[in-house]
């Protein structure tokens, strides 16, 4: 019975030993486990920081150099698109300068125009009044012929610029005009004639000349004025140097106006030559017609130009917007892009933070499926 006491006290004592040596062997493992894990842990933890702080700079990095990139970008285009607008406002601006200037030098040069027209008009009246007589001042072709080329010139200066018209111009048939008016096509070049008859003239009036004598001197006149109206024809209509016709500028009223009251087939047989009568007063209406031809012709390519330069700047605002449109597209891509950028980089922070999560899980797993080994 004591020896049988003595075995289970025996037995009882080695199983507390071995009992005793397992718990100090399980404590030794759970010591080096924890300290396994938290090695492994601090680890993994230290690796994704630096992957983290990794993605992040290179992130931050690439945002830098995409705003750096736009922001340069929207300072040329900005730059080009208000060089090009002050450019365009400048043309603008300069073109509206020189149409006034233009404008205000036509108001004046017309201005000073009539008034040197008012001077002639002044002049002329004060030379009719203190004139002894027509007769007396005209007394021979040469004097008559100055008298008429004066005049002629007076007028045609006093209305029309200097390049409408030359005096003394020397046609290809060898002729030589008083004056050629440059009209625009299709009218072209006018000679003008300032030489009249007056010789008999005179004589139809002479109070001491019987009837007979006036009379033949009628016959006279009318005879002389077709001989001058069949001379201008053949002389100074040169087609297509010329136009058609040509103009006989007669510096005295009276005879101009004796010819249309009284010599109505002299009048038409001129109109049949091509050949138009004109005096001071009627010739002055010819020449202000004239003037305004050229002025509308000038108005007209004037007109032409600005449609012109409009046509080119309309042209310009056209693919000025169309340029707009497309640096508007770049800058709302570029926003668009960012977003995807931050999209993207919030994606792959949260798949950074489920692969970390999976690995805790996956340690977890492995420690558990350990501790039943060891058992």
């Amino acid at each position: 019975m004591m020896s049988a006491n003595l075995l289970i006290i025996t037995s009882a004592a080695v199983l507390l030993v071995t009992m005793a040596f397992l718990v100090i062997r399980l404590g030794m493992l759970s010591t080096l486990v924890r300290n396994l894990l938290g090695q492994q842990a601090k680890l993994m933890e230290d690796k994704h920081r630096d992957m983290l702080k990794d993605l992040h700079e290179g992130l931050a990095n690439q945002g830098e150099r995409i705003s750096g990139t736009l922001g340069k970008t929207s300072e040329q285009l900005r730059g080009t698109v208000e060089a090009r607008l002050d450019q365009i406002s400048g043309h603008v601006a300069e073109r509206l300068d020189e149409g006034f200037r233009k404008t205000n030098e036509t108001f004046t040069s017309v201005m000073t125009r009539l008034a040197t027209i008012d001077e002639a008009q002044k002049k002329i009246d004060s030379l009719t009044t203190n004139m002894v007589s027509l007769q007396e001042l005209l007394g021979d072709k040469r004097s008559r012929g100055a008298f008429g080329e004066v005049q002629l010139e007076a007028l045609v200066r006093n209305v029309l610029p200097p390049a409408a018209y030359t005096m003394q111009h020397t046609l290809s048939n060898g002729n030589r005009a008083d004056c050629v008016l440059r009209l625009p096509p299709p009218t072209g070049m006018v000679a003008v004639d300032s030489k009249f008859p007056l010789e008999n003239f005179h004589r139809m009036f002479d109070r001491q000349a019987d009837d007979a004598s006036r009379a033949l001197a009628q016959k006279q006149f009318k005879a002389d004025v077709k001989k001058h109206v069949d001379d201008i024809a053949s002389k100074y209509i040169v087609p297509p140097e010329t136009c058609d016709g040509a103009v006989m500028f007669v510096p005295a009223e009276a005879v101009f106006a004796e010819i249309h009251a009284c010599q109505y087939d002299v009048v038409d047989y001129a109109m049949q030559k091509q050949v138009w009568i004109v005096s001071p007063t009627t010739l002055m209406a010819v020449l202000n017609t004239a003037r305004a031809v050229l002025k509308d012709i000038e108005t007209r390519e004037q007109v032409h130009i600005i449609k012109n330069e409009l046509f080119r700047l309309g042209k310009d605002f056209a693919r000025f917007d169309e340029r707009m449109k497309k640096l508007s597209d770049h800058i709302r891509q570029a926003n668009q892009d960012v977003e995807e950028v931050h999209v993207s980089s919030r994606k792959i922070s949260q798949r950074f933070a489920r692969i970390d999560a999976v690995e805790l899980e996956s340690l977890q797993v492995e420690t558990s499926r350990l501790e039943p080994d060891d058992d």
